[in-house]
């Protein structure tokens, strides 16, 4: 069974991914899901004589005498090869490589966003075992790993065995041993639930391709008694004498047995496996089934008997699926990222079983173990713990790599087919690092988002097909319930257009047709009375929809509003400046949120401040310090300036110097004036200036004036690839954020899920 690339929402049911969507993902910018990015500085004379000639040759003599120390010299160790033929792509079929390709990426992409794992995806015009073989053993120099996928059975057993006796680096078809690793981690819990000893109970598998044959033997490693299996294809029983559609590797599993379709063999079974087709079992079937019965129907994305009808027909059945909307999801995420990243980080020669049984009794025993608020966040608010409904880590959990790279390295050097020994708590702290924050930090921001009540946020230019297409990730996602302003006809027309199904029935409104209007108009014009409005100019104000989005949240009939994609910033946040206002009377702020590969910064003050005094400053620094709390960062909030430490004189490092000493009352770990190359370089830091305060590298960045501020964090997008995430209002009264004129449909969707994020945290924190 292929990873499972099917997308499902968060509280149920698969999404509806539209075949536009699909396509633009894949188009949009740089062609594809993945791209080659040097690890090493290439801009100066030098650094292109050390990359390339002269200064290559040096490291190839080396190699060139110890092979094993290409290792060292190259990305090999953390290299994988992903390679297909697409012979038996997901639940498509013979497609070939071409068609595969996509597939491929995003395995690469799984590869390096959960074990930071670099994946080449290789797709070769290869069907026959001797030409697949040829190819892929002649990558072996390149690679410090092989992961075959999507290659049709029979072929892909004779493969794989071929290749494992003929290359000395890990060969490892996902398609067979992921799901039996998964599945084998879950059968050990649910035996371990239902008090039924291994070598007793009898086993069903439904189906006879790549992914039932390994799960059947992963079984019988595990404990499973052979003669307890009864294998199950198309033509009902394997059973012994059988000769109509037989082959190798079923007759292995052919038994002595009176039952020839799949109901008889079900009768009085206590665990069922499914890696065949939808459909196939009822609940009679369910019904006849020993006590405490355990259902594995992992056909996808329909299961062999779907989980209500399961539970329905069994109170006391244990049922796993490969679907996120149902309890106990059998995916092969939760493994093969983690065993590749054991098995490369000790130069293992192969994934030997011991290897593979380490990484099933891993992730068994770490869902008994109490599960982090982060990954209930992260399944909107669901409580997890050890028991029928939870017999396997959510995939999600980022525990995995920590568990199972570990118990996969372990067994490789016990096993003896490790190249390289590690002291494992050294590599666990190691592994803690790989964990990207790039891969966190909106992680973070949605699961904020899902409390009991979704936010309502309002968008005023609920006519453009951006905010259209971000209103209909945010809805789909769970993260809060658009409120869109503009014609309703003229919406619904370009929603539909569009094909946005999400938007069904979402709330349109029109401010001058509103019911509200005037409702709207009276209470502006009491707000702002002595302020030069007329209870005319309110009126005609509150056509505009700027003002009726900032009136709905100041009335609290919205928990917030996003605007600003085809507006300018200073005129896009005079409005809610002007309705909503700041807290406690406070100058507002923007903070940038840039996020790269290993760190998230925050740059402040982005957006509005031009000039700030010393203490603007501070209080800048003081808020932006609770943000970065907000996202999970403990800040470090370096004050920057053209002086580090009186090196220089002038009013912005004077200024400086003043907010670093009033930011200090904050109770935040803050200095300043000082430099950024200085702030960015605790060594060089510590020897020159050793009574600084700051520990490590800052987090938060505190610039002297709008100049600097907008000019760096453009400067990291543009030139160094961060994302941004941004900018974030400080200080407003209620969740208020501003978008950057032209900001796309993504950056849309991060700036909606922070205001979503404040509005359902309640109390201002920023």
């Amino acid at each position: 069974m292929a990873t499972d690339f099917t997308q499902k929402k968060p509280d149920g049911g698969n999404k509806k991914v539209r075949r536009e969507d699909a396509l633009a993902y894949h188009s949009s910018g740089r062609k594809g899901k993945i791209e080659v990015v040097p690890t090493k500085p290439c801009s100066t004379a030098r650094d292109l004589a050390l990359a390339y000639s002269p200064g290559v040759a040096e490291p190839c003599l080396e190699i060139a005498k110890d092979e094993e120390l290409s290792y060292q010299y190259t990305a090999r160790g953390n290299l994988v090869a992903v390679v297909s033929n697409g012979t038996a792509v997901l639940g498509l079929g013979d497609i070939g490589p071409a068609a595969g390709k996509p597939v491929m990426e995003g395995k690469g992409v799984l590869f390096k966003k959960f074990a930071d794992v670099d994946v080449f995806d290789i797709n070769i015009s290869a069907k026959t075992v001797d030409e697949v073989c040829q190819v892929v053993r002649a990558l072996e120099p390149t690679f410090g790993g092989i992961n075959l996928e999507d290659i049709k059975a029979p072929e892909c057993f004779m493969i794989e065995e071929r290749l494992k006796r003929e290359m000395n680096i890990p060969v490892f078809h996902d398609d067979q041993h992921g799901t039996a690793i998964i599945s084998g981690a879950a059968l050990l819990n649910a035996l371990a639930i239902t008090g039924k000893e291994i070598g007793k109970v009898r086993v069903v598998v439904s189906g006879a391709g790549a992914s039932a044959i390994a799960c059947t033997k992963f079984y019988l490693s595990l404990g499973v008694r052979r003669e307890n299996v009864l294998l199950v294809d198309t033509k009902g029983v394997v059973y012994k004498g059988r000769t109509e559609g037989m082959n190798q590797w079923k007759a292995e599993f052919a038994a002595d047995t009176r039952c020839r379709t799949l109901a008889d063999a079900m009768e009085g079974a206590d665990v069922f496996l499914g890696c065949s087709v939808k459909g196939l079992v009822t609940q009679d079937m369910v019904r006849s089934m020993a006590k405490d019965p355990i259902v594995f129907a992992l056909a996808n994305p329909d299961p062999e008997i779907s989980y209500p009808d399961a539970v329905a027909a069994r109170e006391d059945v244990i049922m796993a699926t490969g679907r996120s909307d149902y309890p106990n999801q059998v995916n092969n995420v939760l493994g093969f990222p983690f065993i590749f990243r054991g098995a490369l980080d000790v130069r293992a020669k192969a994934i030997n079983e011991e290897m593979k049984m380490a990484a099933a009794r891993a992730l068994a025993a770490m869902a008994r173990e109490e599960v982090p608020e982060s990954v209930s966040r992260a399944y909107g608010g669901d409580k997890f713990s050890f028991g029928r409904n939870y017999i396997i880590p959510k995939p999600l959990d980022p525990r995995a790599l920590l568990w199972v790279a570990p118990a996969v390295a372990k067994a490789a050097i016990d096993s003896g087919v490790a190249r390289v020994q590690l002291s494992m708590p050294e590599y666990v702290e190691r592994l803690k690092k790989l964990q990207s924050r790039s891969h966190q930090v909106m992680g973070s921001v949605f699961a904020k988002t899902r409390g009991p009540k979704r936010a309502r946020i309002v968008f005023p230019e609920g006519h453009l097909p951006k905010i259209q297409q971000a209103a209909a990730i945010l809805r789909d996602e769970g993260i809060c319930e658009p409120i869109l302003l503009g014609p309703p006809k003229l919406l619904q027309k370009t929603i539909e257009e569009q094909r946005l199904e999400d938007l069904a029935g979402v709330t349109i409104i029109d401010p001058i047709e509103s019911s509200e209007f005037q409702r709207y108009v009276n209470a502006y014009y009491t707000q702002r009375q002595r302020h030069g409005v007329t209870l005319d100019s309110a009126r005609k104000r509150l056509r505009q929809r700027a003002y009726f989005g900032s009136m709905m949240v100041h009335l609290g009939e919205a928990d917030g509003l996003v605007t600003g994609l085809a507006t300018p910033y200073p005129e896009a946040i005079r409005v809610p400046l002007e309705i909503i206002r700041t807290h406690g009377g406070r100058r507002a702020g923007g903070v940038n949120i840039l996020v790269q590969k290993n760190d998230v910064r925050f740059f402040a003050d982005c957006t509005v401040n031009v000039d700030p005094t010393a203490e603007e400053l501070a209080e800048i620094a003081i808020s932006t310090a609770s943000l970065a709390r907000f996202f999970g960062v403990e800040p470090r909030v370096a004050m920057l300036s053209y002086s580090s430490f009186g090196s220089a004189r002038g009013a912005s490092p004077a200024k400086v110097r003043r907010a670093t000493e009033i930011a200090r009352a904050g109770n935040i770990q803050v200095d300043g004036e000082i430099q950024v190359d200085l702030a960015c370089s605790p060594e060089l830091r510590a020897a020159e200036f050793p009574f600084s305060t700051l520990q490590d590298e800052p987090n938060v960045f505190v610039f002297p004036n709008l100049d600097s501020a907008n000019i760096a964090y453009q400067l990291l997008e543009r030139l160094g690839g961060a994302e941004v995430i941004g900018p974030v209002l400080l200080h407003m009264a209620k969740p208020v954020n501003i978008l950057q004129m032209g900001s796309g449909v993504q950056q849309i969707v991060n700036l909606a899920a922070v205001t979503a994020a404040r509005a359902v945290g309640g109390e201002f924190v920023f």
